[in-house]
């Protein structure tokens, strides 16, 4: 089970919104590269990083901070990012500059002609964003509400190729009221691809549910506020995964 420290960003600032409102920003830190080390060195094995500008922009707005995390972070762990990604160019210069992975979101919704075709040209590196609220998909930085459903929407771009989908219940990101556990393992067992689980992890609890989540397809989580505000402890929920890791190879 992958715990992924979350980096979100707004104007060159970490900062956790409360389902997804730009004005219910609180800010963490000004150094967002040092908060990138913070984790890795916490024992994080992947970062996740938002452009929040760029979600509502539709074009990178982050750039310098984010070349910062990834310079500081080098070779150390993965690191994944979404917001603002609407092109293939976009997608090309940041991999060229280290990341490892680029969340698509809005765009695989509105143009699904563009996820096939990064797809095509990344392969490996493109990971699905599915944001929801009551199982509809949203878009725009969560401000439009959709038609789609999430499963069937993650279907499509399995057979595209994505490599993961990071499932978001809106309602709940921000919020420390727990993880739609039961959503996210429906849409984990209706694909073949791993789904990262995001959106409202809020303790120990929500560890020990995911952990018995894993067969089902879910290989991870977005760790936001909870780990900012110390509601949980992100060294002690890695202790526990590992601890889980020891057994299941024991058994």
């Amino acid at each position: 089970m992958l715990l992924i420290p979350a980096i979100d960003l707004k104007n060159g600032q970490c900062v956790r919104l409360e389902q997804g409102e730009m004005q219910a920003a609180t800010v963490f830190s000004n150094d967002p590269a040092a908060m990138a080390m913070h984790w890795v060195e916490q024992g994080a094995r992947r970062l996740h990083l938002v452009d929040l500008n760029g979600a509502f922009a539709g074009r990178p707005e982050n750039e310098p901070a984010i070349r910062a995390i990834l310079r500081a972070v080098g070779d150390e762990v993965p690191v994944q990012l979404g917001g603002g990604i609407r092109d293939l160019e976009t997608i090309e210069r940041y991999l060229d500059d280290g990341l490892s992975y680029v969340i698509i979101g809005t765009a695989a919704v509105k143009n699904p002609g563009f996820l096939k075709e990064a797809c095509s040209a990344f392969g490996g590196h493109i990971i699905v964003g599915l944001d929801a609220r009551d199982g509809k998909v949203a878009t725009d930085g969560w401000s439009k509400l959709t038609g789609h459903e999430v499963v069937d929407l993650a279907r499509k771009f399995e057979e595209y190729g994505v490599e993961a989908v990071i499932y978001t219940d809106i309602g709940r990101d921000g919020m420390l009221t727990g993880l739609n556990i039961d959503a996210t393992v429906r849409l984990a067992e209706a694909l073949s691809i791993p789904v990262i689980a995001s959106g409202g992890l809020a303790s120990m609890t929500d560890i020990d549910r995911l952990l018995q989540a894993e067969p089902s397809g879910v290989e991870g989580v977005i760790c936001g506020r909870a780990i900012y505000t110390g509601a949980l402890d992100f060294r002690a929920a890695l202790q526990r995964v590992g601890e889980a890791d020891a057994a299941s190879a024991k058994a």
